[in-house]
């Protein structure tokens, strides 16, 4: 039977007040749509837990990996922090990342995805992925757990679905990893 598992990631930390420093770009470039110290070493942590194993079970390695384009013109929500977050996993798996879905094209992003066998990691905006990527994913299917809301200083959270076959029910987890300093073990609501 193909299984799928989704694994689903907000971006890593932005520049805001809460983070000090300004967005860089890989090469150090200021860039106000890019992450931020803290959200390099994020993604960095990611691609250890995903990438070298070390999360278990509960972090299986995906063998591939999605985010928001982030070269997209056809929209005013183009970032690259979901590109940014993923890059050093994908790196670390020798994965060239999925990007030709932009924000907005939630829906044929999980399309898509529902085409898929094993498993799979989405890095996505965090208000995309609670108002149309989840309840897109759900469907019809009520989840014990499954967030409304995401809130705008939680970087630290690991959306889990798996299903056994394309007709089974999703099940549906969210997971803590705490990575950083900081993070947290509460779930959102």
């Amino acid at each position: 039977m193909p299984h799928l598992t989704l694994l689903i990631i907000r971006h890593a930390e932005k520049p805001k007040r809460a983070w000090p420093g300004p967005g860089l770009t890989p090469e150090g470039a200021q860039d106000d749509e890019s992450l931020v110290i803290r959200g390099w070493q994020r993604a960095g942590s990611w691609s250890a837990l995903f990438g070298a194993g070390l999360g278990g079970i509960d972090f299986p390695r995906p063998g591939k990996i999605y985010a928001a384009d982030p070269n997209d013109t056809t929209s005013d929500l183009t970032s690259h922090r979901p590109f940014e977050t993923i890059t050093p996993l994908a790196a670390q798996l020798s994965i060239a990342p999925v990007v030709k879905y932009a924000l907005g094209q939630e829906a044929d992003l999980v399309a898509g995805l529902l085409k898929q066998t094993g498993c799979a990691l989405v890095c996505w905006e965090h208000k995309s992925i609670v108002k149309t990527l989840l309840p897109l994913l759900a469907g019809a299917q009520s989840l014990a757990g499954l967030p409304t809301k995401w809130d705008s200083d939680r970087f630290d959270v690991v959306l889990r679905f798996d299903r056994s076959d394309p007709s089974a029910l999703w099940s549906f987890r969210q997971l803590f990893p705490r990575l950083l300093s900081g993070d947290s073990d509460i779930a959102m609501s």
